[in-house]
Formats: C-alpha cells, structure tokens, sequence
C-alpha cells in the first residue's frame, strides 16, 4: 500500500493508505450508511465526481463479480474506507475490490477514521477533497484543489451517459439460478439515460416494460414522435450525477415533453428535473442523503418504507402548487415522491430498485406500468 495524502476544502490535512489505482483525485466527498453492497455503490454513475466514505468499517470482504455491476465501470473519484479486507471470501467472487479500482483507475483510501470524517460532513457539510498518492505537500494540495472545477460546475451525465441506444430486456436476479430473469413484456418505454442503474431497468422490465435506453441527447422531437406513432408508450428519466439546474437542456427537453402529455417517470435525477422543469428550483441538501436504511413515509397508505438513497438535491416545498406529494422523508420531512396534477407524471427521490438496500418500494415501477395503461387505454 501507498501513503495517500488528503486535503479537505475546509482545511484539514490528513494522512492514510491507499489501495486501488494510484494517482490524483479531486472530488465532492459524502458519506454512505449502506452496510452492504459497496459494489453497486461504487458502480452507481450517481457518485461521478464524488468520493464516497464508507461509514460501515469492513469493505471488501466479500471481493467484486460482473453480476452486481451497476453499470459498464466504476464512476466514483474515490472511496474511503476504515478497513479494507484483501482477501475476500465469497463464492461468487470473481476479483478483489483493489483489482477492480486498478482496472477502472479509481483511488481507494482506507486505514482512516472514518467516523471523524462522518463528523465533520454532518456538521459542515458536503465539501470538494482532493487526495494523491504522488503530491505530500498540504499548500500544494490545497492550489490545485482550488483550481479545480467544482462538481456543480461540470455536466457530469455528459460523460456517464450512453453513447448510443441499446434495448435492456432482463428482469429481476433470481437467486435461485444465480442469473438476471427474462420477463414477458407488454409495453415499450424510452430510457433518457443521465447514469441509469442497470437495476432501475432490470425493474422496469419486471414491471412489464421493454427498455429502449437513449443517450441523454436525443432530442424532445424524436421522442414526442415515436410517442405519438405508438412506437413508445412512455418515458422513464433515470437517475444520475452532478447538480441538476446546471442542466439546461434537459430541463428545455422536459418541457416539451410535458406539453405533449407523454407519460413520464422520473427518479433521483429525474425527480429534481422534473420539479425544475415545472418552474421549482431543486436546493442543496447540508450532507445529502446516501444509505440503504432511511425511512420514508407512503402518505397513501400511511406506512413506512425503508429506502435506499443517494442524493444531495432537494425538491422545494412549494412543488405541491403543482403537484401532489406521495412520499416524505422521515428524517427531515423533504419531498421523496410526487404526482403531477395536470400530466402523466409521477417521480420518486429515493431509489426504489434498491440495489444495494431494501425493495419495500419496488411497487412504484408497477404503478408507472399502470399510468401508461391508463394513460393510453391499453
């Protein structure tokens, strides 16, 4: 292991090791409470530009394998764990956590208090970092931090989305033949894909839907016609990185799309799209939320959901002169679903495919399915 050297915007300079790929990395870091699934975690595009602290203390027990990848790469600055185990044990193992961030040169930094950066996060919030293994000195760090974009000021979906347009078509994981499933669908969706989770998809197959996914610049006309001539029966806007009013063309996208009363499902990313599309500017959260464990309430039903999430943006409160909200926010009260009361729209802010984390939500993916039947009498 190497001596990695980190600086924090807010001045403080610490010292570690580091595992993965070497180098120099500059991020926002956060934190995440999640105590499993540190794979789909760092596979999740949403951590483009971020470097993600682990708050449970053992990471990669049980190694990395093809299976649990949430996308093609790792798309995370860095991680930063208490202790990293390298030898992992589990039968589905294909590699070790370090050989997967040398093959996708991300920066792994453990043999660190992570609870004491936990602290600091919780009570100054979320701040840009930078870590090296080759730069030592604290006043060096700290120039080059300084010059450096901040992650509000880079359109990361730019890099995380796909280049060209594929068709997803499997289900859910069965785990009694360790393999993704192969439903029968009924209904086609676009995918607008600003860093989708290939769960997400793997859910809106389950549901019923056949998944054209499309890179982030197709254009609202393309869609609007497809919609029209039946091609698609709706439109799903993924998850992703980054803040979202810096966005602009999408924001212009979903307008039009709106207009034209096409179906629409929205999550993470999308959600907050949405709300900005509506004329809501999203807002900063102090350290986000990120965590397969945050309690979320049906406001239909009256019951309590255990959630995953991973996001540092907020709807505002005075959505609901548009908008009717479906879910709340158990820890702070902030809007975590809603359903539009003029369109076909419906969008969640926690991640109801879970992966890692619980599927006491995976309901809303079967809800979507029944807006589009609604919507177009089928």
């Amino acid at each position: 292991m190497k001596k990695v050297s980190i600086y924090l915007e807010n001045g403080i300079f610490l010292s570690a090791n580091s595992f993965g790929a070497s180098g120099t990395s500059i991020g926002e870091i956060v934190f995440n409470t999640s105590m499993s699934g540190y794979q789909e975690i760092i596979s999740d595009p949403s951590y483009a530009g971020q470097f993600v602290t682990f708050t449970m203390p053992e990471i990669g027990n049980v190694g990395c394998n093809e299976q649990d990848m949430e996308s093609s790469k790792a798309h995370c600055s860095g991680i930063i764990v208490r202790n990293y185990q390298e030898r992992p044990s589990n039968f589905r193992c294909e590699e070790s956590l370090d050989e997967m961030l040398k093959r996708f040169g991300i920066l792994g930094i453990c043999d660190i208090d992570t609870r004491y950066i936990t602290k600091i996060l919780r009570e100054e919030g979320a701040m840009m970092m930078i870590a090296s293994t080759e730069i030592h000195d604290k006043d060096e760090l700290a120039q080059k931090l300084k010059s450096s974009p901040r992650i509000e000021e880079v359109n990361y979906i730019e890099q995380v989305s796909t280049k060209k347009p594929y068709t997803h078509n499997t289900g859910k994981y069965d785990i009694a033949n360790f393999e993704y499933s192969k439903p029968t669908t009924t209904k086609k969706i676009i995918a607008l894909d600003f860093g989708v989770k290939r769960n997400i998809l793997n859910e809106l197959v389950g549901a019923g839907m056949e998944v054209e996914v499309v890179p982030n610049s197709m254009s609202a006309n393309e869609i609007i016609s497809k919609y029209n001539a039946k091609e698609i029966d709706g439109v799903f806007l993924s998850n992703g990185p980054g803040d979202p009013l810096i966005l602009k063309d999408e924001h212009d996208k979903i307008r039009e799309l709106l207009k034209a009363k096409v179906p629409i499902f929205g999550i993470c990313l999308g959600h907050q799209l949405l709300s900005i599309a509506h004329g809501y500017d999203t807002f900063k959260l102090r350290f986000g939320h990120h965590g397969g464990n945050h309690p979320v309430k049906n406001v239909k039903t009256n019951s309590v959901e255990i959630t995953a999430q991973n996001h540092n943006y907020n709807v505002p409160e005075n959505i609901t002169e548009v908008a009717t909200v479906t879910h709340i926010n158990l820890f702070d009260n902030t809007i975590e679903g809603l359903r539009y009361n003029d369109t076909p729209t419906m969008s969640v802010q926690h991640h109801p495919e879970a992966s890692p984390g619980p599927h006491e939500s995976s309901y809303i993916f079967g809800d979507f399915f029944k807006m589009i039947c609604e919507q177009n009498k089928g």
